[in-house]
């Protein structure tokens, strides 16, 4: 069997987080050959094109982590309509200098959940945009759209909610088979 190494960002910085949570969630309901690591953002230091020719250790890092990954989830909040802006700096050093994006041809997925009944919806449409123009090859369904309860989540990613644990089993069954699809016709290594 195949492992695939999904490397995965939460858009929020707040050590409580409900993304947070919601990846947790995630990756305990994922298939066995998903294997996740965090792509920390908390460290970087605002993106500058002056120091695209002598990159900080900290982006650096991030764009070998995006590297070693074969896929990437993004799990984000919205914030004021929009994605955070710790999300977007993080998004702009990996793509940057010209000519190094590390989202090039990168299977991806997008979800979110925020406690309003439109569960990141405009956040994700605009990262979707942001990441069409980076050239990363999304997964355009199923769109999940997550309105966050926190009765709906126990300790260590376990859901509580038979619905929503079904909505983020099958989330997660595509994305696999998006990645498997993906890395056969472009192979990351």
């Amino acid at each position: 069997m195949v492992t695939y190494n999904v490397g995965y960002f939460i858009g929020s910085l707040s050590s409580e987080s409900i993304n947070r949570t919601l990846s947790e969630a995630l990756i305990k309901v994922a298939p066995k050959d998903l294997h996740f690591t965090e792509i920390r953002i908390d460290d970087l230091p605002l993106y500058n094109r002056d120091l695209d020719a002598n990159y900080p250790d900290e982006a650096v890092a991030m764009k070998e982590a995006i590297a070693a990954s074969d896929a990437v989830l993004f799990v984000t909040p919205e914030y004021n309509r929009s994605i955070p802006g710790a999300l977007m700096n993080a998004i702009d050093w990996a793509s940057r200098p010209y000519g190094e994006n590390s989202f090039d041809h990168v299977p991806v997925a997008v979800i979110g959940a925020s406690p309003g009944g439109i569960g990141t919806a405009v956040a994700q449409q605009g990262l979707r945009g942001i990441l069409s123009f980076c050239n990363a090859r999304q997964m355009t369904a199923p769109e999940a759209y997550i309105q966050f309860n926190p009765e709906a989540y126990g300790e260590g990613g376990q859901v509580k909610d038979p619905e929503l644990e079904k909505i983020l089993t099958e989330f997660m069954r595509e994305f696999r088979e998006h990645i498997e699809r993906v890395l056969t016709v472009l192979p990351r290594r």
